[in-house]
């Protein structure tokens, strides 16, 4: 194989996507251990963060080929190499099943089978019932699919203290709440490519202004959530400022969006809102050592 075509399969596991769903998943482990991990929590944290790694990669995979049509009529995905024509079916096939084989059996043989059983769910989760079934067929998918996007701290805890506490059945609402308003501010300034791809996403079945109102109710629901650690005892004071801040931040590009629109404005709030998240996250971690 050929550095071309390995950048291509690689293109496939939508490398920063995945970059930010292992990043919650080591969130998960950090917080699943107190204090700091024994080299044994260590060991089974990098082979959990690969297996799970892995498995995502497959997943994205596998969306590229059941969407290959689709993102080959929007600007934002049709570079694509299944859009492009560049991998056909069977190798993008054949490449997922791989990736998930692989990584199922690394987290199954080296972490526990809890976490191989939740990463396995995420994505038929994600792979199936969002991207064949609730995707092209009702505006509610980002909302019913963000289920699969907000498991990755459940993993990650799951992988460190073989259960799933409500420590990170919390994490898990967060990522939930946040993922509306993240993906429909992106439709909103992208809804002309996903009028032209067929997909019901908010802002082609309901309109612009009630996509805005949506996203501005999502943040004020997320600014109660992002508070929870704190409530619960996750967390100390500095998660609890970091918190504030980010979800004071977000509901204000939320109500700014939902008062005057402009494609430049939800372009900003959506990149805050990948700030938001990491940021969050980072706090927590932070804040596990620091405090």
């Amino acid at each position: 194989m050929n550095a071309v075509v390995a950048r291509q399969y690689y293109a496939l596991m939508k490398p920063r996507v995945i970059q930010l769903i292992v990043f919650c998943a080591i969130i998960g482990m950090v917080l699943a251990v107190p204090g700091l991990p024994s080299l044994d929590d260590l060991r089974v944290g990098v082979v959990a963060s690969f297996g799970i790694w892995l498995v995502a990669g497959a997943a994205a995979a596998f969306n590229c080929l059941v969407e290959k049509g689709i993102d080959a009529k929007m600007r934002r995905t049709a570079w694509r190499p299944t859009a492009k024509g560049e991998l056909n079916d069977m190798q993008t096939l054949v490449f997922s099943a791989a990736l998930c084989a692989v990584g199922s059996w690394l987290l199954y043989a080296w972490v526990n089978p809890l976490t191989m059983w939740l990463t396995l769910a995420t994505f038929i989760g994600y792979a199936v019932i969002y991207t064949v079934i609730l995707k092209p067929l009702t505006p509610q998918n980002i909302v019913i699919g963000g289920a699969s996007g907000a498991m990755p701290p459940v993993l990650g805890w799951a992988a460190l203290r073989g259960d799933v506490g409500p420590e990170a059945l919390i994490l898990f609402l967060i990522i939930f709440l946040w993922t509306p308003p993240h993906f429909w501010a992106l439709a909103l300034y992208r809804v002309e490519d996903y009028r032209r791809s067929g997909l019901p996403m908010l802002p082609v079945t309901h309109g612009n202004e009630f996509t805005r109102l949506q996203i501005l109710l999502y943040t004020i629901v997320l600014f109660a959530a992002c508070l929870m650690p704190f409530a619960y005892g996750m967390s100390s004071w500095l998660y609890l400022a970091a918190a504030l801040v980010l979800s004071v931040g977000f509901t204000w590009y939320g109500f700014r969006l939902w008062r005057e629109y402009s494609d430049a404005l939800a372009r900003k709030t959506f990149r805050f809102s990948l700030i938001h998240l990491s940021v969050l996250f980072a706090a927590l971690l932070v804040d596990h050592y620091l405090l």
